[in-house]
């Protein structure tokens, strides 16, 4: 588990290699994460954006950006939490993801929340080299 807090917005990750939505003779390796986002401030924010920074095996870089989470801009009242499970494709057998939620408060003021750098291991995989 993995754990960042920004301006009271606790983020948790827990990544998971899905073996059974691999396809590991073909070099496809795929993970689900699942994250929980947690308002400990002391106002409501909102998720407006998501933005990934991913990293396989060989250092190639993935970025990918847009608005909300899983269809979802959740608005988030202080103590309240959102929950969701996601997914990433690799063509290598590990990884690293990290990056950032656009958060903005109900007064309009926008914050980026850092969402924990985290790990992509396939357990009992053999690494790929190319």
């Amino acid at each position: 588990m993995y754990q960042a807090t920004t301006r009271g917005i606790e983020v948790t990750v827990e990544p998971a290699f899905s073996e059974e939505r691999s396809a590991l003779e073909a070099g496809a390796y795929f993970w689900i994460y699942t994250i929980e986002i947690v308002n400990n401030g002391p106002e409501p924010v909102q998720l407006i954006n998501r933005r990934w920074h991913i990293i396989d095996a060989q250092g190639k870089v993935f970025e990918v950006e847009g608005p909300g989470v899983v269809g979802e801009q959740p608005m988030l009242d202080p103590g309240q939490s959102f929950r969701y499970t996601s997914g990433v494709p690799l063509g290598t057998s590990s990884g690293m993801m990290s990056g950032n939620y656009e958060m903005r408060t109900q007064a309009g003021e926008v914050f980026l929340a850092e969402v924990p750098p985290f790990s992509l291991d396939s357990p009992g995989v053999t690494p790929t080299i190319n």
